[in-house]
Parts: structure tokens; C-alpha cells; sequence
């Protein structure tokens, strides 16, 4: 009865058929994004770095601990990994659809701090660093100078200064990706044969340098409790970690017999670089650092397309008139 009714009334049922379509139309805008149902499966990524060691060092040391104690954790479809030979160790959980990325994060969380124990020194004094993600890029784009008027290092560490930060700030953007990084760092270029000469090895020059190489808080003079006529309590003030390549060159490696003393400068040199050369990145012929950004897991990636590229957009009015942003890297 009710179908006849719409069939002897096509008109009128057209009508009502627009109005629905009309209304659906209308709402689409309106509608949440938390109403969109998940299609990429939540991941958690679990980074860390040894370094100086190799891609099998990395693998054996840090990469299998923590896959063995990740292994398993609560809705994980499966997990994957790689270890560089840059020193770098990276995993990534990847959990069903329907499980919580938040709750998923604590979890591989937990399970990371088990094996905290069994990784070496040198990966728990650096940090090991769990984020929360979804798969592929939003977007990347390429920043370089003109001219050659600046270089890589130069436009690495302003992007991680001036660029990265804001970004990350975007509403909706997971994390920031420097390609070709350049991290200004002091690097200590050793002679193996002078050295040798005077019977030094990388392990000392490397005590020498945590030794000598520190923050040290020095206290103050005339603190409670004062003798009588005490009048003035002073805070003293050391000289902390070194900063330029001649100081550190100044570092004492060994003291001889008769009292002389052997430093850096003498077997070797000291000087401002980056702190890994391990990728180039290139853009038309000129040198060139990638940014690329991911979004957060229920974010809506073409907000955040949108929005992270008025950002830079933003952010490039106060780059140098040499410096150019591109897309397509």
C-alpha cells in the first residue's frame, strides 16, 4: 500500500528523492570527522639510535630486544623493522583498525620498558622515542637556496630552528621529517699515527672528553651557616660545556713523565660540522633539505594538508630572498 502510493505519484515521489539528496548534500560539511570511519590502520613507531654502530651491531643489540618484548602486544596485526647503518633503529607496531591508538601507545609503551635493561648504554643515554602515526606522508615539500647563497647545514639546522617547531604545532600534523639533516654538531678528527706516537686511543680521547667536557654546578660562597661578619653570600659561576672547536682542541689527553701534557690539537683537530653525512638531498641541481609531514591517527589529512601549507606559507615570508620552498619531493 505504501510503495503504491509513491508509484501512482512519481512526481511527487521525485520531489521527496531530491530533498533527500538535497539534505545529504548539505549535511556532508557539517559532519564530524570523528564520524568518519577509520580506513588506514593506526601505527606506533618505535625509534632509537647506537651510535657508531653498524646495521648488524644495531640489529642484534637493540632492534631484536625490542621486537622480542613488542611482539604480541594487545590488537597488533603485525610489526616491521629496520636498522641502519647510521646507527639508527626503527619499528613500527602496526594495530587493527579498531584498536585505540592512545591505548596502543602505552602498551608498546610498558613493553619497551622492559627492555630497557638489555639495550646498550649508549641507546639509553640518547633516548628511546615512541610516536604515534598513520602510514605515508601528507606532504613534503623542498626547501634551497638560490645561488648557493646557503648551504645544507645552513638550511637544516634553520628549518629545525625557525620551521619545524610551527609546523608541528599545526592542529592535526603528527610529526616532522627533515630530509638530507644536518644537525650542527662539533666533530674530533683524529691522526691514527700520531696517536700511536703517543700511545692514545679513541677510548681515551673519549674519556678525556666526558671528563672535561661537563656542566658542573659549583655551588656558592659564604652560605649558611656564616661565622660572625659574614655579609654577603656569592653563587659561583664555572665554566660549563665547551662550545668552540679551540677549546676542545685545548682538551688534555695525557700527561708525561716529566710533566708535559698532550691535547687534542697535537693528534688531531676539531671543528663545527654536521653531525651525520650519511644522506644528500638535492633539488634542480641545487643542495636542498626535505620536510615532509604526517598527520595524526582521526585527523583529517586534507585539513592538514590545508593548514600545514598556509603555515609554511606564513613562515616563508621571513626567509631570506634567496631561499626558496617547492613542492614535489
Amino acid at each position: 500500500m505504501f510503495v503504491d502510493f509513491f508509484i501512482r505519484r512519481p512526481v511527487f515521489a521525485t520531489v521527496c528523492a531530491l530533498m533527500i539528496i538535497l539534505g545529504g548534500a548539505i549535511s556532508i560539511p557539517s559532519l564530524p570527522v570523528a564520524q568518519f570511519p577509520n580506513l588506514a590502520p593506526p601505527q606506533v613507531v618505535v625509534t632509537s639510535g647506537y651510535i657508531g654502530a653498524n646495521a648488524q651491531t644495531v640489529e642484534s643489540a637493540v632492534t631484536i630486544p625490542l621486537e622480542q618484548t613488542i611482539n604480541g602486544v594487545q590488537g597488533m596485526k603485525y610489526i616491521s623493522s629496520t636498522s641502519g647503518n647510521d646507527g639508527t633503529s626503527q619499528i613500527t607496531v602496526t594495530f587493527d583498525v579498531s584498536r585505540d591508538i592512545d591505548l596502543a601507545s602505552v602498551d608498546v609503551q610498558n613493553r619497551v620498558n622492559q627492555a630497557l635493561g638489555r639495550l646498550p648504554n649508549e641507546v639509553k643515554n640518547t633516548g628511546v622515542i615512541i610516536t604515534k602515526q598513520l602510514g605515508g606522508f601528507v606532504f613534503a615539500a623542498g626547501i634551497y637556496a638560490e645561488n648557493g647563497a646557503y648551504d645544507s647545514l645552513f638550511l637544516s639546522n634553520y628549518l629545525d630552528i625557525y620551521v619545524k617547531d610551527a609546523v608541528k604545532r599545526v592542529p592535526g600534523v603528527g610529526d616532522v621529517v627533515i630530509f638530507g639533516e644536518r644537525k650542527y654538531a662539533m666533530r674530533l678528527w683524529l691522526d691514527p699515527a700520531r696517536m700511536a706516537q703517543r700511545g692514545l686511543s679513541a677510548t681515551n680521547v673519549l674519556n678525556a672528553l666526558q671528563e672535561q667536557n661537563v656542566q658542573v654546578a659549583a655551588g656558592q660562597v659564604g652560605q649558611a651557616p656564616l661565622p660572625a661578619g659574614q655579609s654577603f653570600q656569592i653563587s659561583v659561576r664555572a665554566i660549563g660545556r665547551l662550545t668552540e672547536p679551540s677549546e676542545f682542541e685545548n682538551i688534555v689527553l695525557k700527561t708525561g713523565a716529566n710533566g708535559t701534557l698532550v691535547r687534542l690539537k697535537d693528534v688531531g683537530r676539531a671543528e663545527l660540522g654536521a653531525e651525520d653525512y650519511g644522506s644528500i638531498l638535492t633539488f634542480d641541481g641545487h643542495q636542498a633539505v626535505g620536510l615532509a609531514i604526517t598527520q595524526l591517527p582521526g585527523a583529517n589529512a586534507l585539513d592538514v594538508d590545508r593548514l600545514a601549507k598556509a603555515e609554511l606559507l606564513a613562515l616563508s615570508k621571513t626567509f631570506s630572498a634567496w631561499t626558496k620552498v617547492c613542492r614535489g619531493l
